[in-house]
């Protein structure tokens, strides 16, 4: 049985990133014991902010689309594909300021797709993309994760709940300006758990 990760980078500073590093070592984690399929999705060279073209094809019945409201929507049906095959999400999350970079919250605002990521209810908003897990590597030059100036796992954890996927891990490796190698060390130590953990509540 093949499972099908995610991956989605986006740091700026690519391959050099403490991020880009921890997905590496996660993934050859998870490929250890299990078949796996890896589709990645650099998000650092930037995407599209939605505009006023796309807010309109996205609100218009799909049957009624024209080509153009298609064309405005092909990238986002594309990234919304990339999560909906997945069941894994790996992301890459620096943090920026206090929250996530960018490039990150645009490609949220791309998957966030009312009746195909997520549908209202008359009990609230309900997320369609279940039963998947995603685990979030994040790093921090002087931000403690988890803490009052961390804007960005909190904000992630509740987005992606929101459309579905629940079972979401944080993996840190934070403070590094001033913990430095001690900081990444620990998310190391704790990537090195993950595959045993998950063996042990599969069995």
């Amino acid at each position: 049985m093949q499972t099908h990760i995610l991956r989605i980078d986006s740091s700026a500073k690519h391959e050099a990133s403490v991020t880009h590093q921890l997905a590496d070592l996660l993934i050859q984690q998870l490929g250890k014991n299990q078949n796996v399929e890896v589709v990645s999705r650099d998000l650092a060279p930037g995407l599209p902010f939605i505009d006023g073209g796309w807010i309109v094809a996205n609100f218009t019945d799909p049957a009624a689309r024209d080509a153009d409201k298609h064309a405005a929507l092909a990238l986002s049906d594309a990234l919304v594909r990339e999560v909906q095959a997945a069941d894994v999400l790996v992301i890459g999350v620096p943090i920026y300021n206090f929250g996530v970079p960018a490039t990150l919250k645009a490609w949220i605002d791309l998957i966030a797709r009312a009746r195909l990521t997520f549908q209202y209810t008359e009990q609230g908003p309900q997320g369609l993309l279940t039963g998947k897990k995603a685990y979030l590597l994040v790093a921090s030059g002087g931000t403690p994760i988890g803490g009052a100036m961390d804007f960005a796992t909190p904000w992630l954890k509740h987005v992606l709940a929101f459309i579905g996927i629940t079972e979401v891990e944080v993996i840190a490796a934070e403070r590094l300006n001033s913990q430095g190698e001690t900081g990444r060390q620990q998310a190391i130590e704790r990537i090195a758990q993950v595959l045993p953990a998950a063996l042990a509540v599969a069995a």
